[in-house]
């Protein structure tokens, strides 16, 4: 550690009171804005439990409860690593410069003084990455089930299938880690390539939310049945109004260059993927909307069959 080293800890006004930006931008509070595209990540943590909803009892109240468990959690340690890890640069040139691809690597080389130390921490994060990895894929594997279910991608057929043997979307889960690892060979080919598709993952994950909320806002809030957490009256409004204009302001900040001036290999092309994509699954819906998908069903377990509900009486049954 700094004071085992010799090194010594940052200065309380280095952690506390410098603001360095020099990145091109000549607003400091654009660049505080357009940092916030690193806690921007975070949306993935309550998304990800959220899709976990048909296999947990009483979803409608033990994930808003999972959720915020999480987001409470991941702030205070988030917070508390923040300050830990400022105070143990003591050159914050070498971290900032883009000599290492893991400036993290730079900083808890800083504060142990040996290599031995800065792999022993390193693996400290591995570790638990391997096991978000397995989360990741059991998220994303049920979400292109649901999506093959009702009929909404190529290969349906094989897709929404649950295995027997298993008795998990098996095969929707195999082909998103061989889609993930197709991603990961991109960096090895060209690394702005790979962190445009890593960087637009915000861009998605945010526009996700808004074509969530505002359908729900502009149709008054009637077309939801009121859960335990419902926000009732004119608070409700406000706190979804709010919340889009946050999204369509933030949105159009992640699109921005990370730095000035501009360059092929900086660029942020978040906003070229962001197009592309939605062009495409415009056409995947102009295509196959009228093609036997039906949307998202309400399943209940009749005996041994999962029977669809009228959505008259999925209102009864909620």
């Amino acid at each position: 550690m700094p004071s085992r080293t010799g090194n010594g800890y940052a200065s309380n006004h280095f952690v506390w009171r410098d603001w360095s930006a020099d990145i091109g931008y000549t607003s400091d509070g654009f660049v505080f804005l357009l940092g916030m595209l690193n806690g921007a990540y975070s949306v993935g943590t309550p998304d990800c439990i959220s899709h976990l909803s048909e296999e947990i009892p009483r979803p409608e109240i033990n994930v808003p409860k999972g959720i915020a468990a999480q987001m409470g959690a991941g702030f205070i340690t988030a917070i508390l690593y923040m300050i830990a890890i400022f105070y143990a640069i003591s050159d914050l040139d070498p971290v900032v410069s883009g000599a290492s691809s893991f400036p993290l690597a730079v900083i808890y080389s800083q504060a142990t003084g040996s290599n031995a130390g800065t792999v022993g921490l390193l693996l400290v994060i591995l570790l638990p990455l391997i096991c978000t990895i397995i989360g990741c894929y059991i998220t994303a594997g049920r979400t292109l089930w649901t999506l093959a279910r009702d009929n909404a991608t190529p290969f349906s057929h094989h897709l929404g299938r649950i295995s027997a043997t298993q008795r998990n979307p098996f095969n929707a889960t195999l082909v998103c880690g061989g889609v993930c690892t197709v991603l990961g060979c991109i960096y090895v080919g060209s690394s702005t390539a790979f962190n445009a598709f890593v960087g637009s993952f915000v861009v998605f994950s945010t526009l996700s939310y808004i074509a969530a909320i505002g359908p729900h806002l502009l149709s008054k809030r009637s077309n939801v049945v009121p859960g335990p957490f419902w926000m009732k009256g004119m608070l409700g409004f406000i706190m979804n109004g709010l919340a889009c204009c946050y999204i369509l302001v933030f949105v159009v900040i992640y699109c921005f260059p990370y730095a000035l001036p501009v360059t092929a290999a900086n660029m942020n092309y978040s906003c070229l993927i962001t197009g592309g994509l939605t062009i495409f699954i415009a056409a995947w819906w102009l295509w196959k909307g009228g093609r036997g998908y039906k949307g998202p069903r309400a399943n209940v377990i009749g005996g041994s069959e999962i029977v669809d509900l009228p959505k008259s009486d999925v209102s009864e049954k909620v």
